[in-house]
């Protein structure tokens, strides 16, 4: 399953309404609009998913081992 950049939907690949190729890397999108927003500002777009995804990674819960 993919993710549409736009929406935050998740996307079957084989059934995806809508796809691109921006910079040597297939996006696939839920619907026409989505693909028609990522093809104004794919930049925008990208950024937030890098955002997104450095977020998720400095913030994972801590696992604190105690002996006894």
């Amino acid at each position: 399953m993919a993710k549409d950049l736009v929406c935050g939907m998740k996307v079957d690949e084989s059934t995806a309404a809508a796809k691109t190729i921006y910079k040597g890397m297939t996006y696939y999108f839920c619907a026409h609009g989505c693909l028609r927003a990522f093809l104004q500002e794919p930049e925008k777009f990208l950024q937030r998913q890098m955002e997104a995804a450095t977020h998720n990674s400095n913030h994972r819960p801590k696992i604190e081992r105690r002996n006894g």
